[in-house]
């Protein structure tokens, strides 16, 4: 019962990191018109500076949790979810907007990184398909989030309310968080690798290099789907929080099912089709002259992107199952380098060759991982061939 309980709970942080990470794209444009006709690249900057918060965050806590346990992160991560989103809510300039996007963000960055390991520890026996179902409900958060925040700009309710509202959910899984008990997050029977034997290994180098292009393909779309669909394609903004979703909705179906597929043809070939997959749509996103199409290419990202994040930790778990909460953290940290990168560099390409050419440029993300993966496969395939099938 407490096992099913912890499960729950991380599946409701999921659900955090997923309001986070949707309601600064689908208010981006409400952002600009509140502040000061902001450009692109100051618009860029918001959900930079929320990854670079989570960057920090992830870096700092993944070897303290390894040391001190669970818990404390879990709820610590909340209560910083609960801050961030209150002073965005309050926030009377774009300085502090900047500023509670970084708060906000550390509370992310901290659930991002404890609950993949949590869920690693609860379900040793499958972790790849655990990954994605966790994963899975970032996807559904995003859903309803975006469904409910385009509902409210459709009623024109005040964005400062409706931002201090999703506060209530963190508040509640925190205090969820502080009478459960989480297991270990290395099984007692293994010796926990520390940072410096992580580092001598070239596979866990070969999985930051994954995560690294997957942050970046999530997040360039992910990111900019709602102001490209408004300023580009010419939708309203509530058609672009709709798009958002509909992103989600995609990348959530693909992770329910993602076991199904998994289970036939192997993480590796799976992995390596999402990639060429994503390819193609960011292309066609970016080149299509008919708005509807290029929409829905957009949206298809998702479907395509949507394995990519879970099943490369959950693969990375089974090949260094010692890594614990600080392979863990390194993962986490360097996917959200990706998702720094990818919407900072697509804003200022945005500002110079326009948004359309900036989305176009997100098709190099997919293509350097095909590569790679090829690349790994291989790799691996030599040394241990079992483990690429199953």
């Amino acid at each position: 019962m407490k096992s099913s309980r912890a499960v729950w709970l991380c599946n409701g942080g999921m659900l955090c990191i997923a309001f986070v990470g949707s309601l600064i794209p689908v208010y981006l444009t409400t952002f600009g018109e509140t502040f000061g006709n902001l450009s692109k690249h100051d618009l860029g900057r918001i959900p930079a500076t929320m990854f670079i918060g989570a960057f920090i965050s992830i870096l700092i806590s993944g070897p303290l949790a390894d040391r001190f346990g669970a818990k404390r992160f879990a709820v610590g991560g909340m209560a910083f979810c609960v801050i961030g989103l209150l002073s965005i809510s309050l926030a009377p300039s774009y300085t502090v907007l900047l500023f509670a996007s970084g708060v906000l963000g550390l509370g992310a960055g901290v659930l991002d990184m404890i609950l993949s390991p949590i869920i690693s520890a609860l379900c040793p026996e499958n972790r790849v398909s655990a990954m994605n179902r966790l994963h899975a409900y970032y996807c559904l958060g995003v859903v309803g989030i975006v469904l409910i925040s385009s509902l409210c700009l459709y009623l024109q309710l005040p964005w400062r309310w409706v931002i201090a509202f999703f506060a209530l959910m963190p508040l509640t899984l925190g205090v969820g968080f502080l009478g459960t008990s989480l297991p270990p997050l290395v099984h007692p029977d293994h010796e926990r690798y520390r940072l410096r034997h992580l580092l001598l290994r070239p596979r866990f180098y070969a999985a930051l290099c994954m995560i690294l292009f997957v942050g970046a393909i999530e997040e360039g779309m992910g990111q900019w789907l709602p102001a490209y669909s408004e300023s580009v394609l010419g939708y309203s903004k509530s058609t672009g929080g709709m798009a958002l979703a509909g992103f989600a909705l995609f990348m959530g179906i693909g992770r329910l099912y993602s076991s199904f597929i998994i289970q036939r043809i192997g993480p590796y070939a799976t992995v390596l089709g999402c990639a060429i997959t994503c390819t193609v749509f960011y292309t066609l996103a970016s080149r299509a002259t008919n708005p509807a199409v290029a929409l829905s290419a957009c949206m298809l990202v998702g479907l395509g992107c949507s394995v990519l994040w879970p099943t490369t930790l959950g693969m990375t778990a089974d090949r260094i199952p010692q890594g614990g909460a600080t392979m863990f953290s390194f993962m986490a940290g360097v996917g959200n380098v990706g998702c720094i990168l990818a919407p900072w560099s697509e804003g200022v390409v945005a500002d110079e060759k326009g948004l359309r050419f900036a989305i176009g440029l997100g098709a190099l993300s997919p293509f350097l991982l095909i590569l790679l993966v090829i690349a790994i496969w291989f790799s691996d395939s030599r040394h241990d061939p079992k483990a690429v099938v199953h």
